[in-house]
Formats: C-alpha cells, structure tokens, sequence
C-alpha cells in the first residue's frame, strides 16, 4: 500500500459548512522546506544588509503611497509625518525582517514569523500599491508564501520547531501542557 492510499498524506478543512481536502505528493515536504528556506534567506539577507548599511524609513514612508491611488495614501502620510513611527520603523524593519529570516532559516517560531513576514508584505504590499496588473504583485504573492509556510507547519521540517514542541516540561510536551503555543511553532 502506498503512503498516499494510508491517509497520512491527505489534507482536509472544513470552514464554514464547506469542506476542501486532496491528496498531496510525498515531495511536498521538500517544496515547503524550499519556499521556508527562500523566504528566510531572503529576509535575513534584507534585513542584514539594512542593519549594516544605511536606511531610513521616512522617505518610503512619506512618499511612497502619495501618488499611486493608494487607499492607504492617508496612513502612509501619517507615518512618514510622525517621528517616532519613523524611529519605530528604522528599528523595527531591518530588525523584524532579520529575526524572522533567522526564525525560518533554522525552523524555529516559524508561525509566528510567517505571521509577522506576511504582515510586513501586506504594508509592502499597500506601500508599494500598483493596479497596473491587477491586485496581485510581488508583494502580495510573497504573503501568500508566508501564510503557506505558516499553514503547513514548515519549522516542523527539518527545523527547531520539531524539538522545541516536544521539550517535556514535568512529562509532558511543550505544546500539550500549552495548546496555544501550536499557534507560533510549526
């Protein structure tokens, strides 16, 4: 009997009263794992280069949503005008984007990661807001990746997240003693 026919590579949700489900490849692991490791590599790459280099968030921030029809254009303005966001940003960008890069690079709180990944993209993506092809771009596909990466429990493959869930505090797992700690490991 193939692994496919045992039911260990199907997946199945129900939402709604509305049910999905398929049979996946034994090779998908490995597609997960890239698209984990491309996106960590990347994120890490921008952030590094950012925190070593010189960037600054205020002229993004200020002038990026103003002439493109940007929904956003008024948020954008605030932040770009307010100079602790500024600050916040100039910290917070190359940082987030280092830390979560390193998460998914070893596999390690890739949950939360992804979450706070496709956060970034979906600011990027109004940032960088562009109906010249439709709603979808770079920025909203890389999201997209993310939410993939966090739906299928990629730190589990190959990653930190596999040992950090099953550390036994007083006997017990990890994540049995703290159910909600499945929402940020994975």
């Amino acid at each position: 009997m193939s692994t496919l026919d045992s039911g260990m590579n199907q997946l199945e949700s129900r939402v709604g009263g509305l049910t999905v489900g398929g049979k996946v490849h034994s090779l998908s692991a490995w597609f997960v794992l890239a698209l984990r490791l491309m996106m960590g590599y990347a994120f890490a790459y921008s952030g590094f280069t950012k925190i070593t280099g010189e960037f600054g968030a205020g002229g993004y921030l200020s002038n990026v949503a103003a002439t493109n029809g940007n929904p956003l254009a008024g948020l954008f303005a605030w932040m770009g005008s307010t100079p602790w966001f500024v600050e916040f940003a100039n910290i917070a960008v190359p940082w987030g984007e280092l830390f979560i890069g390193l998460g998914l690079l070893v596999g390690a709180f890739v949950r939360l990661a992804a979450f706070f990944g496709a956060l970034m993209m979906l600011m990027f993506y109004f940032g960088n807001w562009d109906m010249g092809h439709g709603f979808i771009n770079g920025d909203f596909a890389y999201m997209l990746v993310f939410l993939a990466v966090a739906a299928f429990a990629a730190g589990r493959i190959l990653g930190l997240d596999q040992y950090i869930e099953q550390y036994e505090i007083g006997g017990e797992a990890l994540v049995e003693r703290y159910p909600a700690l499945e929402y940020i490991l994975g």
